[in-house]
């Protein structure tokens, strides 16, 4: 008995041992990078192979052969704005970054599928294609390295840099135009939108019914044919005391409901211009 339970007990630990997950550090380590350009940014995924004593381009990673970029998988790059890529114009979104490293020139991919890999490659998805000149660095890189250099308001050089080659990739982008969009949409002032639903706000929460009916007749002169907004004005009128103006109001709501087709709309400003309408 004593022997069946020291059996039991050592299948148990043996049990234990093997479901057991043994952690060891990976060989080319995940890194995540984000770089703001002007108003837009730049997130990079990639990993990180070290040179570890061998040669790498031109035998680990041979020239004219696609590379992924890194190890284990493409390296990933996701913009939030349109992006002007040494001229080639890419789109904002994600993209797969592959490359085919030479002696002196290095072919730049970029592709939209980013499930995409180096043995099943498809080109018909690729968004830009293009060719940059690498340049050879005095100082060794011994992990592979994804950096940004100067960088401006409008531009920047992105970096791919291992062993004793330099790849920069120019960036450029429209911030002038999307600054100037900025400040034309601030010096707009709010929409009616805003308007509408800063004025819905203060009338269902009882605050100044008088700053609400400001907002509201703001929203309503900017949009002059939501249905939906006269009606909330209407009743923010009443609110304020101004029963013939709400009925009037509350008219015309009704009037631009029938002709959208929405029931619902026509008999709420029917129920209210009743309940406005009684002395």
């Amino acid at each position: 008995m004593k022997k069946l339970g020291l059996f039991i007990l050592s299948g148990a630990l043996f049990a234990t041992t093997v479901n057991a997950q043994v952690k060891t550090p990976m060989p080319s380590p995940t890194a995540e990078i984000e770089q703001k350009i002007g108003l837009s940014e730049i997130e990079i995924e990639y990993s990180r192979p070290g040179v570890k004593g061998r040669t790498i381009f031109g035998d680990l990673v041979p020239y004219g052969e696609m590379w992924r970029t890194g190890a284990n998988g493409p390296t990933i790059v996701e913009f939030d704005d349109e992006t002007m890529v040494e001229g080639n114009k890419v789109e904002k979104g994600k993209y797969a970054m592959f490359t085919i490293p030479g002696e002196e020139m290095w072919t730049i991919i970029f592709n939209s599928n980013t499930k995409n890999n180096v043995k099943n490659y498809d080109e018909s998805t690729e968004t830009a294609r293009f060719e940059v000149k690498s340049v050879k660095t005095e100082s060794k890189k011994e992990t592979f390295t994804i950096e940004f250099d100067e960088i401006t308001d409008a531009s920047a050089t992105l970096n791919l840099v291992w062993e004793n080659t330099r790849v920069p990739i120019k960036l450029t982008l429209n911030t002038e135009e999307a600054v100037m969009a900025s400040i034309d949409k601030a010096l707009a002032g709010p929409d009616a939108g805003s308007y509408y639903q800063a004025a819905r706000y203060y009338y269902q929460n009882d605050k100044d019914l008088k700053k609400s009916l400001e907002w509201i007749t703001k929203a309503c002169d900017m949009d002059p044919d939501k249905y939906w907004m006269l009606k909330w004005k209407a009743e923010i009128q009443a609110a304020n005391g101004l029963k013939k103006e709400a009925i009037a109001t509350a008219t015309k709501s009704k009037e631009l409901a029938a002709k959208a087709e929405n029931k619902n709309y026509v008999k709420l400003n029917e129920d209210n211009i009743a309940k406005w309408s009684k002395k």
